[in-house]
C-alpha cells in the first residue's frame, strides 16, 4: 500500500460532479493515471448504498495497493476493512478516530487555520489536509482560503506529509507543491474531466515537477 508520505494525487470522490458517470468508472480512470489515494466521499447515500459502493471500490483499489480512505465515517471504515479515515474539525477528534481505528490505519485530519496544527493531533494522524487553499466550490462551508503563503507557513509548522485541497487544477498544481504541500488532493480536476486518466497523469507531471523545483531551490540556498 502506498503511505501518505509517497502520495503524489490524491482523489477525493463526488457524484455531483461525476456528469452521471459511476464513482467505480472515474476511480479505475485515476488508478490507469497514476493516482495514489482515493477518499471515498459519499455524504448522500444512505448507509446500505454506501457500503455496497464501497466494497466494489476497495476491491478494485485492494488489488493494486492503492489505498481507499472514507471521509468521516469510522463505521464504514471498519464495516469495509478500509485504509483509514479523513476527518474534519467538526467531525470525530483525530485522537478518538485513532484510539477506534488503532496503529495499522491511516488517519487524516483537515486543518483550516495554521493553530490547528496541535501537538497532540499530530502525534496521532498520517497527514494533514490543509483546506482549502483556494475558494472551492464544492463545499459551502469552509474558511477562508489559505493561499501560497498560509501554505508555506503550515509547511513550516509540520513535518508531517502535506495534502493541499480547495480548488488545486492542473494549472496551478505546480506552484501549490512547490509552496510546501508534498501532494495535491482533487475533486473536480478529475472527476469532472473529459478524461480522468488523462487528467491524472497531467496533475502528476505537474506534482512531480514542483518537487523538483522545490528540491532544486532548497539546494540552492546560502550555507
Amino acid at each position: 500500500m502506498i503511505p501518505p508520505s509517497s502520495w503524489e494525487v490524491y482523489l477525493v470522490t463526488d457524484r455531483a460532479f461525476s456528469r452521471g458517470r459511476p464513482t467505480l468508472e472515474i476511480v479505475q480512470s485515476a488508478v490507469r493515471g497514476g493516482v495514489s489515494a482515493v477518499q471515498l466521499r459519499e455524504k448522500e447515500l444512505n448507509t446500505r448504498d454506501f457500503l455496497e459502493e464501497g466494497l466494489r471500490i476497495r476491491d478494485f483499489l485492494r488489488e493494486r495497493g492503492v489505498p481507499l480512505i472514507i471521509n468521516d465515517r469510522i463505521d464504514v471504515v471498519l464495516a469495509l476493512d478500509a485504509d483509514g479515515v479523513h476527518v474534519g474539525q467538526h467531525d470525530m477528534p483525530a485522537v478518538i478516530a485513532r484510539k477506534l481505528l488503532g496503529n495499522s490505519r491511516i488517519v487524516g485530519l483537515s486543518v483550516e487555520r495554521l493553530d490547528h496544527i496541535e501537538p497532540d493531533a499530530a502525534a496521532c494522524i498520517d497527514y494533514l489536509a490543509v483546506s482549502p487553499v483556494f475558494h472551492t466550490g464544492t463545499k459551502t462551508d469552509v474558511s477562508p482560503p489559505w493561499g501560497l503563503d498560509g501554505l508555506r507557513n503550515a509547511r513550516a509548522a509540520t513535518d508531517l506529509p502535506i495534502v493541499a485541497i480547495g480548488s488545486v487544477k492542473i494549472d496551478n498544481a505546480r506552484e501549490v507543491v512547490r509552496a510546501g504541500a508534498d501532494c495535491v488532493a482533487v475533486v473536480t480536476a478529475i472527476v469532472s474531466a473529459d478524461d480522468p486518466e488523462v487528467a491524472c497523469r497531467r496533475l502528476l507531471k505537474e506534482v512531480r515537477a514542483g518537487k523538483a523545483e522545490r528540491r532544486a531551490s532548497m539546494t540552492d540556498l546560502p550555507r
